[in-house]
């Protein structure tokens, strides 16, 4: 079976994301944004792509995108979709890293079982202030209106917050979820 990638996009918690998913006992490797697109759809089940300082910085990803495979973007990954897709990503008026209460308007598949608010660690430097054609909003914040969104019948989701670190409530949940999409989108 093959991995998923994770993509590292230069951000403090990529390698977290990669062993979040190794804890769980999914195959995963972790692969710089510069990976040919050819060679993730070759060898990759799924991706994720990860955070990062700048989305000038985020190499292929927005091919990644156009592959046909699952895809979870986290913080900087969901910026990456949401402006790929058309939609605005603009500076945040909360700025850094912190906790924030999330209310999931809509239990998808990446947020299945989850309840209907959740403490999580975000940063909010930036964020997604429209959401491109066909995705949905999953959830939301009083500090931002898009802290989750989804494209389910392309199998694109983004977050806002990182499920990566032991501050977000049941992270590996995301994960899980991620896992038996891409596991469901091969057969």
């Amino acid at each position: 079976m093959f991995p998923i990638y994770v993509v590292n996009n230069f951000g403090q918690f990529n390698h977290l994301i990669h062993r979040a998913l190794r804890d769980l006992d999914i195959d995963v490797a972790l692969i710089p944004n510069t990976t040919p697109p050819e060679e993730i759809l070759e060898c990759s089940r799924g991706i994720i792509l990860g955070g990062g300082p700048a989305i000038e910085r985020s190499g292929n990803c927005s091919k990644y995108l156009e592959l046909g495979l699952p895809v979870l973007g986290i913080c900087l990954g969901l910026h990456i979709i949401a402006t790929t897709f058309g939609g605005r990503v603009q500076t945040g008026q909360s700025g850094g890293y912190g906790p924030i209460e999330v209310e999931i308007s809509e239990h998808d598949d990446i947020l299945a079982g989850y309840p209907e608010k959740i403490h999580v660690w975000a940063s909010h430097a930036d964020e997604v202030v429209q959401i491109p054609d066909g995705f949905t909003r999953l959830a939301r914040s009083e500090i931002c209106n898009n802290e989750a969104i989804a494209f389910p019948q392309k199998h694109i989701y983004g977050l806002q917050w990182h499920p990566e670190v032991s501050h977000t409530f049941e992270g590996r949940r995301v994960f899980e979820n991620f896992n038996r999409i891409t596991l469901e989108n091969k057969m």
